[in-house]
């Protein structure tokens, strides 16, 4: 960063009313459009805020600069993803290990696949913005979502729901940022799935305790 010194990441506001809450909904989409047009190197807030149908001073009145932005960006999709893990084992309470290892999994790869095109902007927003305590916090509401149902499976038990919800897990996001660093196709999408739900089954029976 220019002078080294790091730039101010947290928004200036947040929205708390209906046409707020649009406009940074607006702003967030532009920005999704941006990268994809763009890429990152020409990002820019002025062509956000000109795709996003507002001025740049009302962008500038919830992100200071682009990295917060980016960073907002970043942080959103992270959230989308807890959220559909968490919501998938919601729905699976008290499930077969097979039903919630495919929620599970279906329920990640849907949020990657809605955003393809954009993952590698996002691995590289990851990296140079330095996301770790964001990927951890998904990290952490999909481990406790997960273990939280592997203690009501109907079928079996867990010596440690805890460390398996952990190992599960890592396999999705994986041991660098917890998004794709390429496009994935559709066909790309659907073989992903249904290995990886092929790994969570089998790992999941064989550490059952009947």
């Amino acid at each position: 960063m220019e002078n080294g010194l790091r730039p101010l990441l947290t928004p200036r506001k947040s929205p708390r009313q209906g046409r707020s809450i649009a406009t940074v909904d607006a702003i967030f989409e532009a920005t999704i459009q941006v990268l994809l047009s763009d890429g990152l190197i020409r990002f820019n807030t002025t062509r956000v805020a000109r795709r996003a149908g507002v001025s740049v001073g009302t962008l500038y009145q919830y992100f200071p600069n682009k990295q917060a932005l980016l960073f907002a960006v970043l942080e959103r999709h992270l959230v989308m993803l807890a959220e559909a893990i968490e919501k998938a084992c919601d729905e699976t309470r008290h499930a077969t290990v097979e039903t919630i290892a495919e929620a599970v999994v279906k329920a990640y790869l849907q949020v990657q696949i809605a955003r393809a095109e954009v993952s590698p902007a996002l691995y590289r927003i990851g990296l140079e913005l330095d996301a770790r305590k964001l990927i951890e916090s998904a990290i952490q509401r999909s481990t406790r979502a997960i273990e939280a149902t592997l203690s009501g499976a109907v079928d079996g038990r867990f010596a440690d729901a805890g460390l398996i919800a952990q190992t599960l897990i890592a396999t999705l996001y994986g041991t660098v940022p917890a998004f794709c660093h390429k496009v994935l196709s559709p066909g790309d999408g659907i073989e992903a799935e249904r290995q990886l739900t092929i790994m969570f089954r089998s790992y999941l029976v064989a550490h059952r305790v009947e």
